[in-house]
């Protein structure tokens, strides 16, 4: 696979910029990325945040040093030593190379104070401390280069960069291939889990298991003009409940919402309990005169989200909005489904 390494080239500038040619043209003989200061702007805090992240993103680290110790940062160490010591404290690969004489270099580009001769050779004394090459002029380092990167990248190959549209290597489309095995089955398994009950489900009321419905109803009895309220239980299952609440929790709906959803349908099945009573002389059959008991309509909530059908929704809304939402869960819209999909009248049950 052809794949390309990125370096980071550090260096004072003014005094080396033959020699940073030279190097960087022995990169790209080698097919490899050089970066360094020429991308940078002026020397400020964010010139080091970049130059980090450039160093970061880099495979190797490449050092030159030679008469000059080169601009200062914030704390007074150069940005050259700055660089150097970020390389070793995050584990990059190093070469550095030094020029074989100081004292032959001339004097426009070598230190002029005796504070950067000092900084200097501390810094030389630094680099010194691991491995390092040797160079006398620009084409000597140029080929040092070359032959100093060949044998790094050979015995540390770094991650590199490969173009977007390389076909990549056998070992790697294996990998992938069984990475995507794994990750079809992670999300069939996932898929398992949410249509699976809750852990200790078993245990609660459910399915075919009834429930009494408590409600208020205006009556009117034998000679009676005033109406007055009366508490009725309805009888049902925590299907049919589950069936008639479901569908408008397909999306989303508000507590209000849900409420008036069970006031409907212990509507519809308590007109036709109550026609068959013959005690009953008259009642209000408005719907908006009934009213669902709030224990029971909390329970209701409380037993659908323990048998794992509801979940509270958690879509973002506006700060002013503070009710509670509620809608299905996986396994609640599967459950919907086989309980409201309309068969074929022969299909099997």
């Amino acid at each position: 696979m052809d794949k390309r390494y990125q370096v980071f080239v550090s260096s004072t500038f003014q005094d080396l910029q033959e020699e940073r040619q030279e190097v960087i043209q022995a990169l790209l003989e080698l097919d490899c990325i050089p970066a360094g200061m020429e991308l940078f702007p002026a020397a400020n805090q964010d010139q080091w945040t970049l130059i980090k992240k450039v160093v970061d993103d880099c495979d190797y680290y490449i050092l030159i040093s030679a008469g000059r110790y080169g601009s200062l940062g914030p704390d007074g160490v150069g940005f050259t030593e700055m660089e150097y010591r970020y390389a070793l404290e995050t584990g990059k690969p190093i070469i550095a190379f030094l020029h074989r004489s100081p004292a032959d270099i001339i004097a426009s580009k070598c230190e002029a104070t005796d504070d950067g001769k000092a900084k200097l050779n501390s810094f030389r004394e630094l680099v010194r401390a691991k491995m390092v090459r040797f160079w006398d002029s620009p084409a000597d380092l140029g080929s040092q280069v070359s032959r100093s990167l060949v044998k790094l990248i050979k015995s540390d190959p770094g991650v590199g960069w490969i173009k977007a549209d390389s076909p990549p290597a056998e070992a790697t489309t294996r990998e992938l291939l069984q990475l995507r095995k794994q990750i079809e089955e992670l999300e069939g398994e996932l898929q398992r889990v949410r249509l699976r009950a809750p852990a200790g489900s078993e245990g609660l009321a459910q399915g075919d298991d009834s429930f009494n419905i408590e409600v208020t109803i205006p009556f009117k009895g034998i000679g009676d003009d005033e109406a007055e309220k009366r508490g009725y239980g309805f009888e049902s299952t925590w299907n049919k409940i589950f069936a008639a609440l479901a569908p408008v929790m397909i999306d989303e709906v508000s507590d209000y919402q849900l409420r008036s959803a069970l006031t409907g349908y212990v509507h519809s099945i308590g007109l036709e309990i109550l026609d068959t009573d013959d005690e009953v002389v008259e009642y209000d059959t408005r719907l908006a005169y009934w009213k669902v008991d709030d224990a029971d309509f909390q329970t209701i909530k409380v037993q659908l989200r323990a048998l794992g059908l509801i979940v509270k929704s958690t879509k973002p809304r506006s700060l002013r909005d503070t009710g509670t939402y509620w809608t299905l869960t996986p396994l609640g819209d599967d459950i919907m489904t086989k309980l409201r999909a309309v068969r074929k009248m022969n299909a099997a049950t």
